[in-house]
């Protein structure tokens, strides 16, 4: 019978062993964990041992990009240990977690190639209510086109205009619940959205990139880089005020987002 601990930051390595050897594909860090630790409202890391040996890990989430009454719970169970009741009993611990926080529902993801797992999560009564494709641009295969700006927009980047914070959260506020499965997400304060959605351990001001009609800050494109070492990039946002969609601004960003040290850029939609 598999045994679910609780663990803190000094026994992370443990968890994110065992998520990374199962999502190999999306490999998490300690200090990027403890990173998104900070950024929302509560958190738990757990991890399921059979004799000694850890076969699984969990986690669950609140007030991280959630709805209100909603947490978000992911578990992984490594390939030779699975249908031994792991994933159950990480479950019933994180559905337990979730509740004791008011929670009155919960979401996962799961790879839609992933015929198990979605058998899994079926019979547990979750109903899919959307779906994320992720891409990869790989920037050594391809000669990036040259993009200009319509006209009277300038592109600058929020390292060369600090002190726009205030200009670029206007466009968040406005182009966040435009997004498909957004539209019912609380918007963060200014304070919490500056904290946590732009000085993050992966965001860099040089790598957030603003488009300017005179002073006003009609939009932002904003890359994550998850370590120095690592030669992918990830989009995180692109916002456009409405009233200037569709005039070629958005282009004219993606034309400026190309970190000279990063091979890959990914997209999640």
């Amino acid at each position: 019978m598999a045994r679910v601990l609780y663990v803190d930051a000094d026994q992370l390595h443990r968890f994110v062993a065992i998520r990374n050897a199962v999502r190999h594909d999306d490999p998490l860090t300690v200090e990027s964990v403890v990173d998104w630790r900070r950024q929302a409202e509560d958190m738990a890391w757990v991890v399921a041992s059979e004799d000694d040996r850890d076969v699984g890990a969990g986690v669950g989430v609140v007030g991280w990009h959630t709805r209100p009454g909603t947490a978000f719970v992911e578990a992984w169970t490594l390939p030779d240990a699975r249908g031994r009741g792991v994933g159950e009993k990480m479950y019933a611990d994180l559905m337990r977690w979730a509740a004791e926080r008011g929670c009155v529902a919960v979401e996962t993801a799961v790879a839609e190639g992933d015929e198990t797992s979605l058998a899994w999560a079926d019979q547990r009564g979750f109903r899919e209510i959307g779906r994320s494709s992720r891409l990869v641009l790989d920037l050594d295969l391809i000669e990036a086109p040259a993009v200009d700006p319509p006209e009277g927009i300038e592109i600058t980047s929020w390292a060369e205009r600090p002190g726009i914070e205030e200009r670029l959260y206007a466009v968040y506020v406005e182009a966040e619940p435009d997004i498909p499965g957004e539209e019912h997400n609380e918007l963060p304060s200014f304070t919490a959205w500056l904290e946590n959605d732009m000085r993050g351990l992966s965001d860099r001001p040089e790598a957030v990139f603003v488009a300017l009609a005179g002073d006003e800050v009609v939009g932002y494109a904003k890359l994550s880089l998850p370590s120095a070492d690592s030669p992918d990039v990830y989009h995180d946002l692109t916002a456009v005020k409405r009233a200037w969609r569709g005039r070629g601004v958005a282009g004219a960003l993606s034309g400026h987002r190309s970190p000279g040290r990063s091979s890959r850029a990914t997209a999640g939609s």
